[in-house]
């Protein structure tokens, strides 16, 4: 996320409006509704965690034990059970 200077963008009388409720502070703008991605499409991160979850899948499948397997990937117990609850 970027800031953007009120002012270079909203006319005058709209930055005023907005003063009357929020004077000097940074506020949110969330983006609407059909302009928004869904989480993780900017990055890699979600194929790298179906990766990694399918990684953890197949060590225990092959018997490697659950506290073994947090220890390794440094998650708890707890969500290495719903890791494999989940597949």
């Amino acid at each position: 996320m970027r800031y953007i200077k009120a002012e270079d963008i909203l006319p005058e009388e709209v930055v005023e409006l907005i003063q009357q409720y929020v004077d000097g502070e940074t506020i949110y703008i969330p983006r609407k509704a059909e302009n928004r991605l869904a989480w993780g499409c900017r990055t890699n991160y979600k194929t790298e965690l179906r990766q990694r979850n399918a990684r953890i899948c197949q060590e225990y499948a092959s018997g490697v034990s659950v506290c073994e397997l947090s220890s390794r990937h440094h998650l708890s117990e707890k969500s290495i059970r719903r890791i494999l609850k989940n597949r």
